[in-house]
């Protein structure tokens, strides 16, 4: 893999992109996915929140049907 997708250096500043795994210490990093945050030394996840906080919630009206013919 290539290092400069982890870190980023501006000036003096160095600053990493990624999430570093709370299990494993700060040297291990977080694989992105689509739906989760994932370890791949010691499989520790997180996952994201999908739809609105739960104090909001939207209720949607419900879809007409129509006849096929």
């Amino acid at each position: 893999m290539d290092a400069s997708k982890y870190y980023k250096i501006e000036g003096k500043d160095f600053t990493r992109t990624h999430r570093t795994c709370p299990k494993c210490g700060p040297s291990f990093f977080l694989a992105n996915h689509y739906d989760r945050w994932t370890c791949g030394k010691c499989g520790y996840t997180i996952f994201k929140r999908k739809g609105p906080a739960k104090g909001k919630t939207v209720r949607r009206a419900p879809r007409k049907r129509t006849k096929s013919m």
